[in-house]
């Protein structure tokens, strides 16, 4: 597919549509008689979407994609692509409050997936924002209110020992 969607150019056909950095195409269901739409961002080999397509008129070939159609599926695959980054974000990025003194400190944890070897950013910010602290942890640090209030204990300690 990522010949297709290597281009830009705008293309309108009945079972393939480029526009706008989207490409919609509409394919044979493997799993039964009727069809597919794919829709592929540009430059991504693997689909952001894939659903059910309509059948045309005659019951056996697809109905053919218009530029309504098209609008509508780009809205839904970016939607789904919105929501997967919603996600990858909140699974790689933690934040806790610790009171200490009577202020709030603020703590975060930033899982950087590096290719090599995966590490995360333990940061510790003040109520105004300021930056306390930074030091380097494994991906596998078990981030959770105990750990964040030890930290902070500690005096912002590189924390020893956490897996």
């Amino acid at each position: 597919m990522s010949d297709v969607t290597d281009t830009d150019e705008p293309l309108h056909e009945p079972r393939l549509w480029r526009d706008n950095g989207w490409t919609a195409q509409v394919i044979k269901n493997e799993d039964d008689e009727g069809w597919a739409v794919a829709m592929f961002k540009t430059g991504e080999s693997e689909p952001a979407l894939v659903g059910p397509w309509t059948m045309g008129r005659d019951k056996k070939n697809p109905k053919p994609l218009d530029v309504a159609a098209f609008n509508t599926l780009v809205k839904t695959a970016s939607e789904v692509i919105r929501r997967h980054e919603q996600q990858l974000h909140a699974q790689l990025n933690k934040t806790l409050y610790v009171a200490r003194d009577g202020a709030w400190i603020k703590i975060t944890l930033e899982i950087v997936p590096a290719e090599d070897e995966a590490y995360g950013w333990l940061r510790a910010q003040d109520a105004a924002g300021l930056a306390l602290a930074q030091v380097k942890v494994p991906a596998s640090y078990r981030f959770n209110q105990a750990a964040a209030e030890t930290w902070v204990d500690a005096g912002f300690e590189r924390p020893a020992g956490r897996d």
